[in-house]
């Protein structure tokens, strides 16, 4: 596993800090279904560590994220003097490996939280002594009480967390990549009503088309046309619970030129057709207002 996404809300949860220096000879403690994530950033030394079939070196400026529900072991005692920092939170929303993330379904509708947290399991970081420096300031305030540093303990963590989640490799730079997504989503968003093409979209956004479809899977795992598909259908209904308007109407402003087509895709979709969802939601509605 590579990297964990992490889709949000809700947020992660953070509960503590520590710091650990270890003598040669000495070795991280084996343990099994820890139920929270440990996250360790290794200053000095190497970390031997195990994940159940898997196996890291963690050197200086490294980094390495324990998951709550697997077997951790030390697969070598330290060499040298190792001094790290670790940190324990919780997750308790969806998580998945980046590279089993299914790509073939949409997971988001016009209204969903789109943001994500992309998590290397394992890292060598670029930015570490700005890390390092962070985590200073975490321990720091760890002994503190009140709700004051845990809330500033809360906000570090999420600052860190987005530290790795803007260090992560894709083509080279993640950081154009989410940003070329949310251009696409905002120009879909903009221009749903009219013809829209992949074509069009490299053309606007001066991008290949295939780069622009890729960076759309990565970030909201659909492709654009799929986004576009969603987000005109979602538009639909609303319109069919706030307007009078006719089916065919609403298929033509929301950017189908064909109402059977409209139909069928919105039946497909949503489970019933156009007509009956406005009656179901008309019905509704009226019973609520009783």
């Amino acid at each position: 596993m590579n990297k964990l996404l992490l889709k949000l809300p809700p947020l992660p949860y953070y509960i503590t800090i520590g710091r650990t220096e270890y003598k040669p000879g000495d070795q991280h403690p084996n343990r099994r279904n820890l139920g929270i994530f440990d996250l360790l950033f290794v200053v000095s030394g190497t970390l031997y560590m195990g994940e159940d079939d898997r196996q890291w070196e963690v050197g200086p400026g490294q980094s390495l994220l324990l998951l709550p529900d697997r077997y951790h072991y030390a697969t070598a005692p330290c060499q040298a003097e190792t001094v790290f920092y670790w940190i324990h939170f919780v997750f308790e929303g969806e998580c998945s490996d980046v590279s089993e993330a299914d790509f073939s379904l949409p997971i988001r509708n016009a209204w969903a939280n789109p943001y994500k947290l992309r998590v290397p399991q394992y890292a060598v970081l670029r930015q570490f002594a700005a890390i390092e420096r962070l985590l200073e300031r975490m321990l720091e305030q760890a002994e503190a009480s009140g709700a004051a540093p845990f809330w500033q303990g809360q906000q570090q963590l999420m600052d860190l967390l987005l530290i790795l989640d803007k260090e992560q490799a894709a083509d080279g730079s993640p950081t154009s990549v989410t940003k070329l997504a949310e251009r696409t989503e905002s120009y879909l968003r903009q221009h749903y009503q009219q013809d829209i093409t992949n074509e069009l979209l490299a053309e606007a956004l001066h991008f290949h088309s295939n780069y622009i479809v890729r960076c759309m899977k990565d970030v909201y795992q659909c492709t654009p046309m799929e986004y576009l598909l969603r987000y005109r259908l979602e538009q639909a209904k609303l319109l069919l619970v706030k307007t009078d308007w006719s089916v065919a109407d609403i298929g033509e402003h929301v950017g189908f030129n064909y109402t059977p087509y409209f139909s069928g895709r919105f039946k497909r979709y949503i489970g019933i057709s156009p007509l009956a969802f406005r009656r179901l939601h008309t019905n509704e509605n009226n019973r609520l207002l009783h």
